[in-house]
């Protein structure tokens, strides 16, 4: 897919620094993931090498530079939830509120119906107003609010449960 001089395609190891480096701003940023922590390469190497088959990665590109990622991920590993993918955004700091995190959503919701899945979830910080903006642009709705579900610089912060159906 391709919009604004994006591209969207799929993912290499040899984009694995550029995930790195965007998936670490956006822990720095504190608004898309409860991580405290920097992410090393072998860090991201691990998460990449459970990302075969269904569970794929996706990376948004402009003049041949990664600027966003997305991928599925397994909501469950019990057999029931086989056809729930969960998934992850993230675009890099200087690409934000450009369009990219929704070229990157509209082709991980192709991409999953494509690989059958029949639903795609998401938990969202609760203060992540733009990607909460981001997901119902996309159809997603919001089906609940994890009330102090996790520590964000000492204090508790709400989740909020949305989801996507595709059949």
């Amino acid at each position: 897919m391709t919009s604004h001089q994006v591209t969207v395609r799929n993912a290499s190891e040899s984009d694995l620094p550029f995930i790195q480096t965007i998936y670490n701003e956006g822990i720095e940023d504190r608004v898309a993931t409860l991580e405290a922590d920097p992410k090393s390469l072998a860090d991201i190497l691990a998460w990449w090498s459970q990302h075969t088959g269904t569970y794929g990665v996706l990376v948004a590109t402009e003049a041949d530079r990664v600027i966003g990622w997305a991928s599925l991920n397994p909501f469950s590993h019990r057999c029931a939830h086989a056809e729930i993918a969960d998934l992850s955004v993230y675009v890099a700091r200087s690409r934000r509120g450009r369009g990219v995190g929704y070229d990157l959503l509209q082709s991980l919701i192709q991409v999953a119906a494509e690989n059958a899945f029949h639903k795609i979830t998401l938990h969202a910080l609760n203060v992540n107003e733009a990607g909460k903006r981001l997901y119902r642009k996309a159809g997603f709705v919001e089906v609940g609010v994890f009330r102090d579900h996790g520590r964000l610089d000492g204090h508790f912060v709400d989740v909020v449960a949305m989801e996507l159906l595709l059949q």
